[in-house]
């Protein structure tokens, strides 16, 4: 199915920039030398694609049917590379960007969701994939979280000489106890500890819990419940800026997926304060609520709507596959102003992160897309596969989860700070 995708997805793209092409030269001299500016100040691994090539498919037009199995990929660039959109991408990526693998396993979904970046060790934490395809956990069977070196990494890339071929370096399975199950998000480091949100399996019951990143890997749980009932199955975590507090989702993807009993609860976000340990509701009304993440100065939340995937139910185009931008009440700190900030074009955005200057990176169908701070989609790194999650680690270097792979991003963007303190 994915290879068919493939074939589908690159015929459609060569009709419509072949078409595009053809309406390009009624465009005026202006249009022309933007595109001939934008085009020349490209890193070698970027295409650009102006919206306005292909605003008009025509009645015979190489329309796309399906948003989960062909992509949008006019130019048939190879994976991966930089989608260009809009100039200011390139203000993201720099004149020397580069994207490549750094660890892949075809076999195992090993790279899905929960990546923290810490800065002590300079590695990056994750989990697998939790009962979906080639995730190898199930309802009898934990998933795993793994970290790898970037040091390795970048010593790797350096023993590969010029290029951008990939590299696979090693990733390292940590051992963690029985009240970690089906761990699906994470940040942090929170006073060093890792912040890890389990989805729960069977009978045992979702929760967020402290890890220390290193050996022996102590762990506290913060919460199991809401008020003696369980949560229907954990799914991403963020430390709102200039607090303490903790901000999760709770979906039900766990029951989608087998692992989970039938929920108790609706589809909502949560608040914790982990010194009172007071939990409150702050946003509801969701079809799934998925990833989750601020801006630099705290004052607006994102959250991913993820509908339109339905687990065991298929999927469902209908369905949301968007991102609504909220405004965070300075005294309760409920989400206020629901607004929608973006939807996508390719496969749902699942984990979301931001930047030093609030552009927004979501995990999407076909890699990971980037909006401004007013839901412009700037561009694409496209991997041609699904990526359900990424990270900064630090500034200039983008970690992006892609289940059977990890890829590494050498850009200019800074980095959103999501540790505490």
């Amino acid at each position: 199915m994915v290879a068919f995708s493939g074939i589908i997805a690159v015929t459609v793209g060569l009709a419509a920039w072949v078409y595009a092409a053809s309406t390009a030269s009624s465009q005026p001299a202006s249009h022309a030398t933007g595109v001939a500016n934008a085009t020349a100040s490209l890193p070698p691994q970027a295409v650009f694609v102006d919206p306005r090539s292909f605003a008009v498919l025509g009645n015979n037009g190489p329309f796309r049917e399906s948003s989960f199995t062909e992509f949008f990929n006019p130019t048939n660039a190879s994976p991966p590379f930089f989608q260009v959109f809009n100039s200011d991408f390139l203000n993201i990526l720099g004149p020397t960007a580069t994207i490549r693998a750094v660890a892949a396993n075809p076999t195992f979904a090993f790279a899905h969701e929960a990546p923290i970046w810490v800065p002590e060790t300079d590695e990056v934490f994750f989990a697998s994939n939790d009962g979906g395809a080639l995730g190898m956990s199930d309802i009898n069977h934990n998933n795993q979280v793994s970290k790898i070196s970037l040091k390795a990494v970048a010593a790797a890339i350096n023993a590969a000489g010029r290029g951008i071929a990939p590299v696979n370096v090693s990733v390292t399975k940590l051992a963690l106890p029985d009240t970690i199950q089906m761990t699906n998000g994470g940040t942090g480091p929170f006073f060093g500890n890792l912040i890890l949100v389990n989805s729960g399996r069977g009978p045992l019951p979702p929760s967020i819990a402290l890890v220390n990143p290193s050996p022996p890997h102590n762990t506290t749980v913060l919460l199991d419940n809401f008020f003696g009932r369980q949560f229907n199955s954990l799914n991403d975590v963020k430390i709102r800026p200039g607090t303490n507090r903790l901000f999760f989702t709770d979906v039900t993807y766990g029951f989608l997926n087998h692992f989970r009993p039938p929920p108790l609860m609706p589809n909502q976000v949560y608040r914790l304060d982990p010194d009172t340990k007071v939990v409150r509701v702050v946003a509801d009304g969701f079809d799934r609520c998925n990833g989750i993440a601020f801006s630099k100065d705290g004052k607006t939340a994102f959250v991913s709507d993820t509908g339109a995937n339905g687990g065991f139910l298929g999927n469902n185009q209908t369905q949301p596959a968007t991102i609504y931008a909220f405004d965070v009440d300075p005294t309760t700190e409920a989400f206020t102003n629901r607004r929608v900030f973006a939807y996508v074009d390719t496969g749902i955005p699942d984990g979301i992160q931001l930047d030093a200057d609030d552009n927004l990176y979501a995990g999407c169908g076909d890699g990971v897309q980037v909006w401004n701070s007013e839901g412009i989609l700037l561009g694409k790194f496209f991997l041609g596969t699904t990526s359900a999650n990424l990270v900064f680690a630090g500034d200039g270097r983008l970690v992006i989860m892609a289940e059977t792979a990890i890829y590494f991003a050498q850009i200019a963007a800074k980095a959103n700070k999501l540790s505490f303190p």
